[in-house]
């Protein structure tokens, strides 16, 4: 019974940081493309949204739009963002920013640095205090058991 307190906040701290590890992940992906220099116009070929949740959660919906443009080596290249703007329709012309090795990591986000920043410093901080209060709980209940006392969750 012991080990419960032990496996369920480790794991709880694996998926705190793969989040963590995805969101520095976009962040770098998404200013590497800003910096990049390279810009191509491309058309919004469909817009759509998706939501989750429901029933006893709250309904999140999300923004997706698909865009095509070509690379001034004359690819042509397909991908999809989440979270646009939501004036962005079907057949607009945007900006896109992308690296030339890796064009289907294109964004269509106008550069914005310290917004960029602040949300992925608001999430890792978010995901650091979650972590440091699973360390806490195991630490807390170890001392616990150490001492002899029945926690009762």
């Amino acid at each position: 019974m012991e080990v419960f307190f032990y496996i369920v906040p480790s794991l709880m701290i694996a998926f705190a940081l793969l989040g963590a590890a995805s969101m520095i992940r976009r962040s770098r992906r998404v200013s590497r493309a800003w910096s990049s220099g390279l810009t191509a116009e491309a058309r919004c070929l469909r817009m759509y949204t998706t939501a989750s949740g429901g029933g006893d959660t709250m309904v999140r919906t999300t923004l997706h739009h698909v865009y095509e443009f070509t690379t001034r080596e004359g690819r042509t290249v397909r991908f999809e963002e989440q979270n646009g703007p939501a004036t962005t329709v079907e057949g607009d012309i945007v900006t896109v920013h992308y690296l030339a090795d890796r064009p289907e990591q294109a964004t269509a986000h106008a550069p914005a640095r310290g917004r960029l920043a602040a949300e992925s410093g608001c999430v890792l901080a978010f995901l650091g205090v979650f972590i440091a209060f699973c360390v806490g709980f195991m630490v807390v209940v170890h001392l616990g058991f150490e001492l002899g006392e029945e926690f009762m969750p």
